[in-house]
């Protein structure tokens, strides 16, 4: 079995004629937290999105995960974006957003008992309150909105777990929350995360391995000890914050 549940080969991405990505090569190893850090616009989010496969490129991203090791299906591959859109002229309470994904017949035909105690131990596989279910999805907080992708995410059971700046927008407490429970989930689940995130003291604490992007390419791989101390060099002293999409 290989160390590596994905790995990328010479991934380049172009978007409206621009290079966004250009000769990525990394692994994402087995059962580990890999950080996936860069200043804005370094091509972090795009990263993402080839791995979905929602993005054209070149190269060759290998899924050694799935029953033949080579084609992941959708149930593999979990994915938290770094923002969900609702449509305010369309209000979904959360039962509704969760169910959406778990039954093929139409909201208004009604949720099945079966599906709503299986919604509820959904949220609270992720430590949400089954009380969130009646609420509106416009109306819960940041942590409460990422707690309830995250159980869309880990559904059912991947072996991949993307995650996009998941705790933007959300407060200290809550980012400190998420993250620890996350960490749990790779230790007592054995998922593989990719994580992109800004903040350095969470990379430093919960990471098994960091790739470093700076424009499209990767500058620098290793341990979070070996990938911290070269920051600056790699990066200048316009450090790694901000949170808009690459």
């Amino acid at each position: 079995m290989s160390p590596d549940l994905v790995r990328i080969r010479k991934l380049s991405v172009e978007l409206g004629g621009n290079r966004i990505l250009s000769g990525v090569d990394a692994g994402l190893a087995r059962g580990q937290i890999t950080a996936l850090i860069g200043l804005n616009g370094s091509g972090k989010t795009t990263l993402l999105k080839a791995l979905l496969k929602e993005v054209p490129f070149r190269g060759t991203i290998e899924f050694h995960c799935g029953h033949d090791h080579s084609h992941p299906t959708p149930q593999h591959i979990g994915y938290v974006p770094q923002r969900l859109q609702c449509d305010a002229n369309m209000p979904l309470t959360v039962r509704d957003l969760l169910a959406l994904a778990l039954q093929r017949r139409p909201l208004f035909f009604g949720i099945p008992g079966a599906i709503r105690r299986e919604l509820a131990g959904m949220l609270s596989s992720v430590g949400a309150p089954h009380t969130l279910l009646d609420r509106p999805v416009e109306k819960i907080s940041g942590g409460e909105l990422q707690r309830v992708l995250l159980a869309l995410a880990l559904h059912p059971k991947p072996e991949l777990l993307l995650l996009d700046e998941p705790a933007a927008g959300v407060d200290f407490q809550d980012q400190e929350s998420f993250y620890d429970f996350l960490a749990r989930i790779n230790r007592e689940t054995g998922v593989t995360i990719l994580l992109v995130s800004h903040d350095l003291s969470i990379v430093s604490k919960h990471s098994h391995h960091v790739l470093c992007l700076k424009d499209g390419r990767i500058q620098c791989q290793g341990t979070p000890t070996e990938i911290l101390g070269s920051l600056r060099q790699t990066f200048g002293d316009k450090g790694l914050f901000g949170h808009n999409h690459d």
